[in-house]
This record gives structure tokens, sequence and C-alpha cells, in this order.
């Protein structure tokens, strides 16, 4: 059985979804927003880091988008005992007028993903990802 769902759009939004959707090789809209809606979920509940194990050891990039206002909480963050931040970049991103912080952390699975959630959740940071790093027995470093 199937439901409806609506919502309404300008048509400027309606006519780039009909494009995204044709582009992909969809022939209707609902089922690229069906398709669409599962993998942006997925990608913003940062599967990889659920499945973890709570109690193992990661490390990786964390990557946070946000708008000014905020920075003394990535301060925090980069200071805390809680995770390691071995490495730290910032920049300004012009043309979208928004501020990117990439940082290469390690720690417990269960901290990294409240930290996750709890930046997703901050006022002023409009979206955050954790990559995790290959495991390897051996190589580099």
């Amino acid at each position: 059985m199937s439901r409806i769902i609506s919502f309404s759009v300008d048509d400027d939004f309606a006519d780039r979804l009909d494009s995204m959707a044709k582009e992909s090789g969809y022939r209707n809209r609902s089922k690229f927003l069906r398709d669409a809606s599962i993998s942006f979920a997925q990608a913003n509940r940062n599967d990889e880091l659920l499945s973890m194990d709570e109690k193992a050891e990661t490390e990786g990039t964390l990557l946070i988008y946000y708008q000014h206002g905020i920075e003394s909480k990535l301060t925090e963050l980069r200071h805390a005992h809680s995770l390691s931040v071995t490495s730290y970049n910032h920049n300004c991103l012009s043309t979208s007028h928004t501020c990117v912080d990439t940082m290469q952390v390690n720690g417990r699975v269960a901290k990294l993903r409240a930290i996750v959630e709890s930046l997703k959740n901050t006022q002023g940071i409009d979206r955050v990802m954790f990559v995790s790093a290959p495991k390897r027995d051996h190589g580099c470093c």
C-alpha cells in the first residue's frame, strides 16, 4: 500500500527537482525523492559510526560546516580530553560565506557519536560528517 506525502515548493525548486530526477535517470519525481531522502538520512546519521562497537577506538576526519559565532564551541572540542585532535584546519569559503573546519581525531566510538550528535544540534552548525580512516595492519606511519 502506498501513502501520499505532499509538501509545497516554489517553481524554481520544482524545476530544479525535476531536472535532478531526470539527470539521475528517474522517470518520476516520487521515486527520486524517496531514494534521495533515504540516502540523505543515511549520510546524515553517520551510519558508518553507528555500526561500530561503541567501546572501540577509531580515528578519522571530522568535517564541520558552520557560521561565524560558534568558534568557541569548536575550540572547546579541540581541547577536550575525551577526544584527541591530532590535526586541525580552518577555512573560510568566500562564495558560500561558510566556515569549514576539518579535524583529524581519534577516540572511543561512543564519545565520537555523542560529539557528532551534539554538533548537529548546535545552532549555527550547518553540517557535520565523520569519515573513519581505513584499518590496516601495516603501512604508512
